[in-house]
C-alpha cells in the first residue's frame, strides 16, 4: 500500500496519468545489465539464456527478459558486467554530449558503483574519475565494484562533499551528484523505501542535498557540468534543488537530446523516468553548466621535501602489465599501488590529504624474498595474463574458486596460477603441490549459492 501523501503529491504532476502510474507500480521491474569490454558478447551466456533486449539510451545496456541467479555466474564477480537499473544509465547521454574524455571528474555519492563504472568506461585511459562515498559500509563495496570493473583510471574517496570544496577549488571538469534522497523511485524495488517514506523525509533529504551541492560547488570549474540526479519524483528533491544550482549557485541549464520514442519526460528543469512511460525505476536527472568567470585552475602543491621512495621489484611488476608507460606504481609498506601516471601529482595530493580507499589498483604484495600479484591486478584490463600459467576452471570449480576454498589442482607447475573461467581471469592461487591457496579476496567470497 503506497502512503496517502505520497499519492496525493504525485496528483498535480501527473494529473490524467495518474492511474497508470500508480498501476505501472504494481507491476514487476525490469532487471537490466551493462556490459564491459573484458569478456566476448557470446561468452555472456548466462545473460543470453535470460534474454538480451537493447537500453535504447545506453549504448552497453541490455534488459534481460528473465532475472537469473547472478551469483552463480563467475563472470559476474570477474567484473563483465555490472547489473545496473536500466534508467541510471541515461547518465552516459550527458557524458556523450558534454563531457570529453580527457575530463576529471567526481562522483560525489558514488556507492555502488554503477554510475562511476559507466563514467570511468567513458572517460578511459585518457580522463580521470574521483568516486566518492560518504558511508563508510558502502565504500568499500564501491571499491570493489571500481577493482572488478578494471579501468584502473579511479581513485576512491571516503570525505565529506565539504572537504572537496574546501580543498579543491576549481579542479574538476564535471561532478556528478546522484543525491541521497526519500528513494520513491525504488518503491518498485525495495519495499523498505515505502514503509521509511514521509513528507517530512522528502523535507529532509532535500535540505540535505542542497547543501551537498552547496560545498561541493566551489571544486567545480567555471564552465564545468554538474549533473544531478535523484531516484525520486517529487519536485522538491528535483526540480527545485535543480532551480536552486541554477538561480543561487549560478548555472544554466543544459538540453539533453534524447528520443522520444523513449518515454522520458521532460520538465521545466530536467527529465523524468516514470514506470508508465518508460522501462525502468523512477529516476530524475538535470544537467547544468557553471557560469563562466575568470578563475584560477587548481594547482597541486606537494611536499617538495619528500625524497622518492625506491620501489622493490618494480621491473617484475611492470611486465605484469600490457602498456606499463602508463602507470606510476607507489610502494607503501609491502604493499604497491598502480595508477596512471598522467596524473601522479594529482593522485598524490588526493593520497596525503584525503581518505583513500583506493588509488587506481594494487598490483603486487611482497612476500619475504619475492613479490606476489595483488588480486585487483587479475580484474585490470590492462593485466598482461600470458606472464602466469593460466587455468582454465569448470563451472563447478569456478563458483568453489569464488567461495574462497582450497583447490586441489593436479600436473600443474608450483608458484602463482592465475585462475580464468572460459578464459577470462578470476585471480590468483599459491600452487605448493598437494593443494593450491586460494588468494580471492575473503571479504568478496561468495557467501550463499
Amino acid at each position: 500500500m503506497l502512503p496517502f501523501d505520497f499519492i496525493e503529491q504525485m496528483r498535480p504532476q501527473l494529473g490524467g496519468e495518474l492511474d497508470a502510474f500508480m498501476q505501472a507500480l504494481q507491476t514487476e521491474r525490469e532487471t537490466s545489465v551493462r556490459l564491459n569490454t573484458k569478456a566476448d558478447f557470446k561468452q555472456l551466456k548466462l545473460l543470453h539464456e535470460a534474454g538480451l533486449e537493447e537500453v535504447p539510451w545506453c549504448a552497453e545496456g541490455y534488459y534481460l527478459k528473465n532475472r537469473p541467479q547472478f551469483t552463480l555466474d563467475p563472470l559476474l564477480h570477474a567484473g563483465c558486467y555490472y547489473v545496473q537499473e536500466a534508467s541510471s544509465m541515461f547518465v552516459q547521454q550527458v557524458l556523450e554530449q558534454y563531457v570529453s574524455r580527457d575530463s576529471i571528474v567526481l562522483d560525489m555519492c558514488a556507492a555502488p558503483g554503477g554510475k562511476s563504472t559507466l563514467i570511468s568506461e567513458h572517460l578511459g585511459e585518457e580522463g580521470l574519475l574521483i568516486s566518492n562515498e560518504v558511508v563508510r559500509q558502502r565504500v568499500f563495496v564501491l571499491s570493489e565494484n571500481i577493482q572488478k570493473w578494471g579501468n584502473g583510471n579511479t581513485v576512491v574517496t571516503h570525505n565529506q562533499a565539504r572537504d572537496f570544496g574546501d580543498q579543491l577549488d576549481n579542479l574538476f571538469d564535471c561532478i556528478l551528484v546522484d543525491a541521497p534522497c526519500s528513494g520513491e523511485g525504488m518503491f518498485r524495488k525495495d519495499e523498505g523505501a515505502v514503509d521509511e517514506w514521509s513528507l517530512k523525509n522528502v523535507e529532509m533529504c532535500a535540505a540535505r542535498q542542497k547543501e551537498i551541492l552547496k560545498y561541493v560547488w566551489p571544486s567545480l570549474k567555471p564552465g564545468g557540468i554538474m549533473i544531478y540526479s535523484t531516484c525520486t519524483y517529487n519536485e522538491l528533491e528535483d526540480e527545485q534543488n535543480a532551480l536552486f544550482i541554477r538561480d543561487e549557485l549560478g548555472a544554466d541549464i543544459l538540453p539533453v537530446e534524447y528520443d522520444e520514442k523513449w518515454g522520458i519526460v521532460e520538465s521545466k528543469a530536467g527529465y523524468h523516468f516514470y514506470p508508465h512511460k518508460t522501462r525502468g525505476e523512477g529516476f530524475y536527472l538535470c544537467a547544468l553548466r557553471k557560469h563562466e568567470a575568470p578563475y584560477q585552475p587548481f594547482k597541486v602543491r606537494l611536499d617538495k621535501k619528500k625524497q622518492p621512495q625506491t620501489i622493490e621489484f618494480l621491473t617484475e611488476m611492470r611486465s605484469w602489465l600490457k602498456h606499463p608507460e602508463r602507470w606510476t606504481i607507489r610502494q607503501n609498506d609491502r604493499f604497491s599501488d598502480a595508477y596512471p601516471r598522467k596524473y601522479k601529482d594529482l593522485i598524490e595530493f588526493l593520497s596525503a590529504r584525503f581518505i583513500c580507499i583506493s588509488t587506481g589498483f594494487g598490483i603486487g604484495e611482497i612476500r619475504g624474498k619475492y613479490i606476489a600479484p595483488q588480486h585487483s591486478l587479475s580484474m585490470q584490463k590492462d593485466f598482461k595474463k600470458e606472464m602466469f600459467p593460466q587455468v582454465n576452471l569448470s563451472l563447478d570449480m569456478a563458483r568453489a574458486y569464488l567461495r574462497a576454498e582450497a583447490l586441489i589442482i593436479p600436473d600443474q607447475q608450483m608458484g602463482t596460477l592465475l585462475m580464468t573461467y572460459d578464459w577470462v581471469p578470476l585471480g590468483f592461487v599459491k600452487n605448493v603441490g598437494n593443494r593450491s591457496n586460494n588468494l580471492y579476496p575473503n571479504e568478496w567470497r561468495i557467501r550463499h549459492l
